[in-house]
């Protein structure tokens, strides 16, 4: 039946099983960590895993923790529409991870935090980390709700899994683990979840290229279809993507994601040495050049096996999102198992990516609105109010999983919520880092009109979608199809797994095939850039270049960039001015709650590898 249009199988009584065998493995992960480390039952050990963790468990968690279900669903489906012009990614995959190892690495690992946020009070003030904390639980609960909702919805339609079951264990499993293994289940079950999604994406190309008589004839199918044709180097922001809007816009937006995003920040934190933590980014760019490059080839596969009879057009499914999971059910269906292996691909993605952000946005709760209410509580107290903010956590992400299926349109916005929450922030970390004379009150400003401004553009741009004239789908045919009731007409302008409206506004205004139009890869550098450029002009007028002297260990140092090879000795004793400014209850501090007396005593004879 396949290539051939018309119903397919759905699951088999093997594909449960191995599908529960996948969910009930994450859970004895967490389990195990709770167990093993139930004598070091601490806020570090929970938030940072005692900050003993390696590069390579690290790495592959970094990897998992934005290669969500939306991802393995979605970036097929790109490939199959518009071409491979996604696997330009591979350049901003490789510039966000030489950004983040050599210049924000350095910074955080040296202050020692748990929450990103907190650089943010020891650079500008209590408000605005208290701001940027904001937007990001903001966020993050928004952008987890849909990893959730999204693929739960494609396979409820595809397989016949029931939905809100599905949500419900999703979240309930999430739960477990992150309230009782803490940062290490976290990671250790991102690692599981990583071999699961490749193993997925594999088991798609093996059998489509067995179909197909091997990868050869896919290549040539594709290249005949225009699939490995489009690449384009037009400068024009508005076209969604090119290589300008991939590897400039793209490439900030994953630095926003990597190198200030608490969920990623909090991972690369917890390693032992900074040599890991630098290690843990590069090891990663394997990782997301193999997961991207899988998951464009199950594109292209997808293709080759659907050219003469496109699913979407022939009414087999609804929404570019079902495209992979149809073709799954189409091929592997005589396979018990095999569909389920997928299905738990799809899952793993989601898994890694709901318990990285419950953990991640637990530690910016305790440490920035917990913590300075009550600065006197016990560890147990800590251990207790971690695990109920979990749960907490959980619980919120499912609701707005349940709110994200009133509000379809919401999908896409969800898809562009980095770049203009995080384009800001990122200006304003940067702003920090660099210049001497950006005080609080050009950061606070600058931040807020660079947000501003961006979801002025992202709003506008769900409001009044983009018209179909600067990036088209690629052609596609319905020939072979066995039904010819078809609708020639689909919209199929979808970012990864969400579609645009089926319809748009009649009276467009004058900003919306401009200003609205603009790629959603600029959001990120826009929000950026006004946030610098305005929170600069603002310090300058407010007395920024006449503020008392700021410790040097808040900014990044020329030895992070230029120095290769050298080794430098970095201690507590270094670090009198930053406590100094921060008062006894620094990040070094014998007051702060993360660090005992033997920690500082560890902290002043270690070496740390600062460049």
């Amino acid at each position: 039946m396949a290539g051939g249009g018309g119903a397919v199988a759905t699951f088999s009584v093997w594909d449960y099983v191995v599908f529960a065998g996948m969910i009930l493995g994450a859970a004895g992960i967490g389990l195990f960590q709770a167990i093993r480390g139930r004598k070091e039952n601490s806020t570090a050990e929970f938030l940072l895993g005692g900050r003993q963790m390696t590069a390579v468990p690290v790495a592959m968690s970094l990897t998992a923790s934005f290669m969500s279900g939306i991802t393995v669903i979605g970036t097929p489906a790109e490939a199959y529409i518009y071409g491979t012009s996604f696997w330009l990614f591979a350049f901003s995959y490789a510039i966000m991870s030489t950004i983040s190892a050599e210049i924000f690495v350095p910074l955080f690992y040296r202050l020692g935090i748990t929450s990103t946020y907190e650089y943010l009070e020891l650079r500008f003030s209590k408000v605005v980390r208290v701001v940027g904390t904001t937007m990001y639980i903001v966020q993050t609960a928004l952008y987890t709700g849909m990893v959730i909702y999204a693929p739960a919805l494609a396979l409820n339609q595809i397989t016949g899994l029931d939905l809100w079951g599905v949500l419900v264990a999703t979240g309930i499993v999430c739960i477990i683990y992150c309230t009782l293994g803490g940062l290490k289940a976290v990671i250790w079950t991102d690692v599981f979840q990583m071999v699961i999604m490749l193993a997925g994406f594999l088991s798609v190309i093996i059998r489509g290229s067995v179909l197909q008589g091997g990868i050869g004839k896919i290549w040539e199918d594709n290249q005949k279809g225009g699939r490995l044709d489009s690449f384009s180097f037009d400068p024009d922001p508005l076209r969604r993507h090119s290589f300008w809007t991939i590897v400039v816009g793209g490439s900030l937006m994953w630095v926003s994601m990597y190198a200030i995003n608490q969920s990623q920040v909090q991972r690369y934190i917890s390693c032992k040495t900074m040599t890991h933590a630098k290690m843990s980014l590069y090891v990663n760019l394997l990782g997301l050049w193999t997961t991207v490059s899988l998951a464009m080839l199950c594109g292209l596969t997808m293709y080759s096996i659907y050219k003469d009879c496109d699913p979407l057009n022939n009414k087999d499914v609804a929404s570019s999102d079902q495209l992979l999971p149809y073709l799954v059910m189409d091929i592997l269906a005589e396979y018990p198992g095999l569909p389920g292996l997928f299905v738990a691909a799809a899952y793993s993605g989601t898994l890694s990516t709901v318990s990285s952000s419950i953990n991640a946005l637990v530690a910016v709760t305790v440490e920035d609105f917990v913590r300075p209410l009550w600065p006197n509580l016990s560890q147990k107290q800590a251990s207790w109010i971690n695990m109920g903010m979990s749960v907490f956590f959980g619980a919120l992400c499912i609701s707005m999983a349940a709110i994200a299926s009133m509000m379809g349109s919401i999908l896409q916005a969800a898809l562009s919520i980095f770049g203009m929450i995080s384009g800001p922030l990122l200006g304003l970390f940067l702003m920090g880092m660099f210049f001497h004379c950006a005080n609080s009150t050009g950061g606070l400003v600058g931040l807020l009109s660079g947000l501003v401004l961006t979801l002025w553009v992202g709003i506008g741009a769900q409001v009044y979608p983009p018209l179909l004239t600067k990036t088209r789908p690629l052609p596609l045919s319905v020939a072979g199809c066995d039904s010819q009731d078809i609708n020639l007409t689909t919209t199929l302008a979808a970012w990864t797994s969400a579609a645009l409206p089926t319809s748009v506004p009649s009276v467009r205004p004058a900003l919306a095939d401009s200003w609205y139009s603009l790629s959603y890869l600029y959001f990120c550098p826009l929000g950026m850039l006004v946030t610098m450029v305005i929170g600069l002009i603002v310090s300058a007028i407010s007395g920024g270049c006449k503020q008392e002297k700021i410790p040097p260990e808040l900014f990044v140092r020329k030895e992070d960039l230029i120095c290769f090879g050298c080794r430098k000795k970095h201690t507590m004793n270094s670090d009198t001015d930053l406590i100094e400014k921060v008062g006894p209850d620094s990040l070094y501090g014998m007051d702060n709650p993360y660090f005992t007396e033997t920690d500082l005593k560890q902290k002043k004879d270690d070496n740390i590898t600062v460049c």
